[in-house]
């Protein structure tokens, strides 16, 4: 079985595409040395990000085991992960940190 997305801690919420993946695909990657597999409800582009589980809006998406930002609508498992439905946490104007 051929990984064609990457997860970098057990803590992520999100997987990285390795490749250009298409809706109805199945993201296939290791957490913690173990295969998963998630089916994909978008199509997701190389480089770009994947939803590895349920995540609630309002909620951390994580990345690197670290914060990336918080859910705008609820995202499900295998849905593309991006400015459409998280926003940074980062570089906003509106809050101090």
């Amino acid at each position: 079985m051929k990984k064609n997305a990457v997860v970098i801690t057990d803590k992520d919420s999100i997987a990285v595409a390795t490749m250009d993946l298409k809706q109805g695909e199945l993201a296939l990657m290791f957490i913690n040395n173990e295969s998963h597999e998630v089916r994909l409800k978008n199509d997701v582009a190389f480089g770009h990000k994947l939803a590895i589980r349920s995540i609630s809006a309002g909620e951390h998406v994580i990345k690197y085991g670290e914060s990336i930002g918080l859910a705008t609508q609820a995202i499900q498992a295998g849905e593309w992960v991006h400015v459409h439905n998280v926003e940074s946490e980062r570089g906003r104007g509106d809050q101090h940190a």
